[in-house]
């Protein structure tokens, strides 16, 4: 910058030119090498001190590791969850939280993971598969799904003990799940896939719950019916209202 500046007040001072010219030249010039040559220079030597912070914030966001959940079903077997968890390892996947559920065939393995940012949903695949899991399946995730389960079941339990008639949306919050409302749905028959969970209640009518791509476990579907008994139980106990006039 400095030799381009000293050229052009060179060339100013020998041109003849009226004086307010020459200073409106060399203010102009000066402005304009200060902002296009000077200011970046500057800005790119003082970035990591003064964005330091901003900076560092932003590589740990970038570099965190993503959570997902993973199902796979494995055999009912010593080691079989070993084997597992031993192929996730490879992948640098730490096990989070993990839930057994008895299925036909064997268990059902639920986990949360916390995985490398740079890893996908093929390579979590090939992980379960290479560790004798069978119809693996796996879904990014927030951390809400290591809320603790009980204590998040007791409270919508509390609720509706208070209220029994909010039962869809207690169990819908249980579940994660879109509580469908169409009464003609209730006569068909469901997915075969589990991603629907049909509640029947006798005050409240069948209940029906969908879930897209997550089917339900045999763990959720039981603590969904418990809280359906437990809004019948409380529903039929209360005393009827008084009659209309």
């Amino acid at each position: 910058m400095l030799p381009l500046e000293l050229a052009v007040h060179a060339a100013v001072v020998q041109a003849h030119l009226p004086y307010m010219l020459k200073v409106a030249i060399l203010t102009v010039t000066a402005t304009v090498l200060a902002i296009w040559v000077a200011e970046p220079s500057a800005s790119r030597l003082l970035r990591r001190w003064l964005h330091a912070p901003l900076l560092h914030r932003r590589r740990r966001i970038e570099q965190a590791p993503a959570l997902w959940r993973v199902r796979t079903v494995v055999q009912d077997q010593p080691g079989a969850l070993e084997r597992v968890t031993h192929a996730l390892s490879c992948l640098d996947a730490n096990i989070l939280s993990i839930n057994v559920h008895p299925v036909d065939g064997g268990v059902l393995d639920e986990f949360v993971l916390s995985a490398p940012a740079h890893l996908a949903e093929r390579d979590l695949l090939e992980a379960l598969e290479a560790g004798s899991g069978r119809s693996p399946r796996v879904w990014r995730t927030t951390p809400m799904a290591l809320a603790d389960g009980q204590t998040r079941a007791l409270g919508l339990a509390a609720k509706v003990a208070a209220s029994p008639a909010d039962l869809p949306h207690a169990v819908a919050a249980l579940l994660s799940a879109t509580h469908l409302e169409d009464p003609a749905a209730a006569g068909r028959d469901l997915p075969a896939d589990g991603t629907v969970l049909k509640i029947p209640s006798a005050v409240q009518g069948v209940l029906l719950f969908s879930r897209p791509g997550e089917p339900f476990t045999p763990a959720e579907s039981a603590r969904a019916h418990r809280l359906a008994e437990l809004a019948e139980t409380l529903q039929l106990q209360r005393p009827p209202g008084p009659a209309a006039g």
